[in-house]
């Protein structure tokens, strides 16, 4: 028998509210999915669902007697979402699947916890837990696949892919996040050939679970998974097959120099250089607008070397600098590269157009021409400080009134 680790999420007053409100005959809800599977894995819980044999309306009412709040959150679905000492706890009765359409599903009610396992996504999601007693209880064999750290869909994959069709990009998220390095071969046949069904989904949903599968410690492998299985085909056809290699070179920087804005960099080495391409992406994946204007700025526009990576921290920010250099900097050069922004603040161009005219520059249209002359000069000179920095401009005036003569 498999027991809850002693853990602080278990002890939460909020947590002990809602139990004492919803336990009937001495019957609790259960702890359910992934509170259960990261607590065994020794991970930091963040969020902790529930599951009861109680129907909505019935939640509903003891969340609201017992002085707490109730939200119907999904409440046709049989979702409430009780909060409780400022905590969210999301509360779900136990259901099996009526009908489903790849997108969303009819649902009935049951009493049978056994049942509501048998609907979800994979065996490591179907693990439920006496919260107070600790006992773990499992039906589909989680247990083991969690020691395997395998990531296996309950029953017939290809069925619970013809559920739900974002369970294709959810596997390879939960791969990529849990497995080691061999995939279960069922899973990956089903996902593999229902790839084009990834067409019928809203693209929030895919860029959601896109961006969630980006995100963990090393996608590489599930992305490599992907591309050999065609499943960006349906959503993303401007990945090319050495989208792959190009991952596995950026995870190997990142493991080497240490992670930094993984998203960023990731969505950028997954796609062809090219800005038409990566903001037409973006914006199909639904990303955020000032978070793709970001990603675009770390675009270079030509080669990156050690002489202009701090140009081109100044000009665009070193956050988007250190990005560009992992993303796309040669390997010959990505160390000296970097060194060169490590420490480094870039200073600001302090010279100004009535300096200009104080050296005795003609005010008009030219001015501005003028100082983006003197600020190229000091950033090819390497940013020196105010005084050279007056020195490049004298000279440049200098030599703007010979040429006028």
């Amino acid at each position: 028998m498999t027991y809850l680790p002693d853990m602080e999420w278990r002890k939460a007053p909020g947590l002990q509210a809602i139990l004492d409100a919803l336990t009937v005959n001495e019957a609790a809800p259960f702890a359910v999915g992934g509170v259960v599977r990261d607590s065994l894995l020794g991970l930091e819980v963040r969020d902790v669902d529930l599951a009861t044999p109680l129907e909505p309306a019935t939640v509903m009412e003891r969340i609201e007697q017992a002085s707490l709040k109730a939200i119907p959150t999904g409440i046709d679905h049989g979702t409430i979402t009780a909060v409780a000492d400022g905590q969210n706890f999301e509360i779900t009765t136990y259901r099996r699947d009526i009908a489903t359409d790849g997108r969303r599903a009819t649902v009935a009610f049951s009493d049978d916890w056994r049942e509501d396992a048998e609907r979800r996504d994979f065996t490591i999601n179907a693990l439920y837990a006496d919260i107070r007693g600790g006992e773990i209880f499992d039906s589909v064999g989680g247990l083991e696949d969690l020691e395997a750290r395998r990531i296996r869909f309950i029953g017939d994959a290809a069925q619970r892919i013809a559920e739900d069709h974002l369970r294709i990009l959810r596997y390879f998220r939960f791969f990529a996040r849990f497995a080691g390095s061999k995939p279960d071969a069922d899973a990956l046949a089903a996902c593999g050939a229902a790839a084009n069904s990834l067409k019928s989904l809203s693209r929030e949903r895919i860029g959601s679970e896109f961006t969630l599968l980006l995100e963990a410690d090393d996608p590489s492998l599930a992305i490599r998974l992907m591309v050999e299985k065609g499943i960006f085909a349906a959503f993303m056809p401007e990945i090319t097959p050495d989208a792959a290699a190009r991952i596995d070179r950026l995870i190997s920087r990142e493991k080497q120099f240490g992670w930094y804005r993984p998203f960023w960099s990731r969505y950028l080495s997954l796609l062809p250089p090219e800005r038409e391409v990566i903001w037409t992406v973006g914006k199909r994946l639904r990303i955020w607008n000032r978070g793709l204007k970001m990603i675009m700025g770390c675009l270079p526009e030509g080669e990156l070397t050690p002489n202009n990576i701090r140009e081109f921290a100044f000009r665009r920010g070193i956050d988007r600098a250190q990005v560009a250099a992992r993303v796309f900097a040669d390997n010959s050069e990505l160390a000296d590269i970097l060194s060169q922004l490590e420490g480094w603040d870039p200073p600001r161009f302090s010279f100004r157009g009535s300096d200009l005219i104080e050296l005795g520059y003609a005010p008009g249209p030219d001015v501005g021409r003028m100082l983006e002359k003197i600020q190229q000069r000091w950033i090819d000179e390497d940013f020196p400080g105010d005084e050279r920095l007056r020195e490049i401009a004298a000279q440049l005036v200098r030599e703007a009134r010979s040429a006028s003569t």
